[in-house]
């Protein structure tokens, strides 16, 4: 079950990091920092799943980039553009809603009833 479990939250996750993202870098920040501050917040991710990440939300348009060359290593520092802002308020919007959804699913499954409807020959 375990392996089933961690794929099924692998993809589960795999949408909130976007918005995870989107969210976290309205204050810019560069990869590594990016990293750090998922991981403290609970959304673990490889930096092999990030850096593509960030490449496409930028070529999307929600992300813009620059380099930081001050430094002895320079470094890219992403932000969340206007159109990233309205993307992630949107997402959180559906997010909401998707939250409401589940949470109004029953907790526990109904007894399967003796009825030939629901034989498995059917």
């Amino acid at each position: 079950m375990s392996e089933h479990l961690d794929t099924h939250l692998q993809e589960l996750r795999r949408g909130t990091v976007v918005l995870a993202c989107l969210q976290l870098l309205r204050t810019p920040g560069y990869g590594y920092s990016l990293l750090e501050q998922l991981e403290r917040r609970g959304f673990a991710t490889d930096a092999n799943t990030l850096y593509p990440l960030l490449r496409r939300l930028e070529k999307q348009g929600f992300l813009t980039s620059e380099w930081n060359t001050e430094d002895t290593r320079p470094r890219k520092f992403y932000a969340t553009s206007t159109d990233g802002i309205r993307l992630a308020e949107s997402l959180a919007q559906e997010w909401t809603v998707l939250t409401a959804s589940i949470t109004s699913l029953p907790d526990d499954a109904p007894e399967r009833p003796d009825d030939t409807r629901f034989s498995e020959e059917h």
